[in-house]
Parts: C-alpha cells; structure tokens; sequence
C-alpha cells in the first residue's frame, strides 16, 4: 500500500499516508546531539554483538525504574531493530514442527518469521467485541504437546489494545502449567498507552524465566530510521541470540548506540509530549471514524492505529468494481480517496483494516472526511 501510495503522489496526487506505523515527530534535540558528538568522539568502529557496555546499562536501569523489572546486563542483546530481535529469538527457540501461538491481529512480521525457522504459526482468534484480546480459556485451548512459544504484543500492533495486569495475570496462570512454553512479548508501544502504566509480563516470577521481552526506541522516541532494538531475557536465550546475531549483522551502529544511551538518559519528557499528541489525534479520529456510515470501530488503548470492521462494505459496488476484501477495500480507498491504509489480511484479519494516526490532526480530518466520500460511493 505504501507503494502504491507513492506512485499515486510520483503522479502529482495528493495522497494521506495512514499506512505507515512510524511517529511523524523528529527525534528530539539532545538524542541527536549525543549522535553528532559520538561521531566527534570517533565512535565509529566496530561495536560489540550485544552491544556497548553503556547502551546495555542503560537499558537495564530502564527496565528496573520504569517497570520494576530486574536484568543483569548479561541478558541484554541489542540488535538492528526491534524485528531483528524478534527473529533472534525466535530463530533461537523454534525448531522445524514447533507451534507458535499468536493472537490474531498480530503485527505482519510475527508469522513470517515463524516461516523462517520451519515452525507453524497457530493462529488464536479475537473481534473487536473483546477488544481484540484472548482469553485464558482461550490461550489454554490453543496449546499442544507441540507448542514452544506464544508471542504478542501490548499494546498492539495493528489494534492498540492493552493488557491489564489482571488480564496477563490470567494468562500466566495458564503458562505456570506449561512450563516448556516461551513467551514473547512485544512492548515497542508500551509508552504510548493511555490508560496508565505499562504492564509488562516479565513482572511475573513465576514464568520471568521463559518470558523474552522485545523493545527498542523507534516509536517512543521517534527513532525509526536509527535501527535500534533489543531483547531482555534469561542469560541462555541471550547468549543463543548473541550467537545467532554474531553470524548475520554483528554489532548494531555505533553511532545508533550512543543515541540510544542518550534517549534512555534523557527522561522522559519528550516522549510523554508525543503520548499527548497521539492522545489528542485518537479522540479526534475516533469520533470522525465512528461518523462513517458502516465502519464498526472500537476505542484503542494504545499505540497509533485503528482496526475498524468494513465487512459492511464487501459486496458493494462502484464504476465496475465490487468490493470483497479488506485488501480490495485499502485499494479502493487508496484510488478514489487518495488515503493510504492497510488491508486487515496482512494482519490475519479478513474483517478490518488498519489506518495509522501518526500523522498532523490536519492530515488525519482531511484523511477521515476523504474515506467517508469514498466508501459514500460504494453501493
């Protein structure tokens, strides 16, 4: 869709990019300037696998003041990006056979990855009824003597829906009886959340073990293009991804390290001023999306997309075409409405598509008043 979108506007169309899951704010001041000074210092050779020493610290600290959760740096691993540390880990524990369990909707990446390592992705089903979150029960029912590990995001990736702590306490009750069964969790959004406090699932002892948290600074602190993610996890998973890593890219930039020092030093008042504003442009578009006849549309918790229903729209018709997927849908939207979103089978949902908010409140009304005369054309 994003290519589609910029050989619309190559074409002289203006197009609304609502495809992309990337913060349109600029990396702030003092993180730039630390990158500027580390190439002044001539931190400019090859770094270590896992990364420096300092980043490595620096995350440790993080994961203690701001969620309460205790690593020795041993068992930190920074990679290019947070999906490199999702393939690291993934690659490292899943073996040919071996069962992923993965709530649908779920971040386009996750199954892909599963495809690499020769394992088979089993997918647990969820609507916007339950604010597109699994159950225990459920959770339970899609275990197997061939499941290995379980991955997930909160907040999501492409819903927003957030876990409370009750509700991940639930889900641990169900891992406390598997206890061969890994668990990743995806928290690259967990400060942009609106309902209070991240809750992390590695806060519980009695499966922290088996429990591989995935993070990095591409969404809080607008980072996007510095490549920077990272696992914290049990010193054996570590030293495997260490391993993995050390063999396909090594060390992460030196330059992007330094940064990173930086942004997790720096507090957190420019990451609290983007939750703010993402804040601001989810109410905006909540009320214009639930203005549009035919979308379904739940209140996110988090994060910067929305996942509405457009079932409504499959089997309507306009100019000679006839709408029968979210795909189709994206595509249509895209050709008469001149905005750029997302076809919900990318995310292992036939029934939604995702359009990002990370973009100016301009952009985002204009966008909404552009859908609701596409989709008014659709009979």
């Amino acid at each position: 869709m994003a290519k589609l979108g910029r050989e619309l506007a190559a074409k002289g169309v203006d197009v609304i990019n609502l495809s992309f899951g990337e913060p349109d704010f600029h990396t702030p001041k003092h993180i730039k300037d630390a990158a500027k000074q580390a190439m002044d210092d001539n931190f400019t050779y090859y770094t270590p696998v896992a990364g420096y020493p300092e980043l490595r610290k620096a995350i440790v600290n993080k994961l203690k003041t701001e969620n309460g959760l205790d690593y020795d740096i041993s068992e930190i691993v920074v990679s290019t990006g947070a999906k490199q540390a999702i393939a690291n880990a993934v690659l490292c524990l899943v073996n040919p056979g071996d069962e992923v369990i993965i709530p649908t909707p779920y971040w386009v990446s996750y199954s892909e990855v599963v495809k690499l390592a020769e394992g088979t992705s089993v997918f647990i089903n969820t609507t916007a009824e339950q604010n597109f979150k699994i159950t225990a029960e459920q959770l339970e029912a899609a275990i197997t003597p061939k499941s290995k590990l379980f991955m997930f995001s909160s907040p999501c990736n492409p819903t927003g829906s957030v876990y409370s702590k009750a509700e991940l306490e639930a889900l641990v009750k169900v891992f406390e009886k598997y206890p061969d069964l890994y668990i990743l969790s995806d928290e690259i959004y967990e400060h942009i959340n609106f309902v209070g406090g991240h809750e992390s699932i590695a806060q519980f002892n009695s499966i922290k073990e088996r429990v591989i948290v995935i993070n990095g600074f591409s969404k809080s602190y607008a980072m996007t293009g510095w490549r920077i993610g990272y696992t914290a996890s049990s010193k054996a998973i570590a030293a495997a991804c260490d391993k993995i890593q050390g063999q396909v890219t090594s060390g992460t930039c030196s330059i992007t390290q330094r940064a990173g020092v930086a942004a997790y030093e720096g507090g957190l008042e420019s990451v609290h001023k983007m939750r703010d504003a993402f804040k601001k442009r989810r109410d905006i578009v909540y009320i214009l999306l639930k203005d549009i006849e035919g979308i379904k549309v739940n209140l996110p918790e988090g994060a910067f997309y929305f996942f509405p229903d457009v079932t409504s729209f499959f089997g309507k018709s306009y100019n000679g075409t006839t709408i029968n997927t979210s795909d189709e849908l994206s595509i249509f939207i895209l050709e008469e409405g001149h905005v750029s979103t997302v076809g919900g089978d990318s995310f292992g949902d036939k029934t939604c598509i995702r359009l990002s908010y990370a973009a100016s409140e301009e952009k985002l009304i204009e966008a909404m008043s552009r859908i609701k005369a596409a989709l008014a054309k659709l009979q």
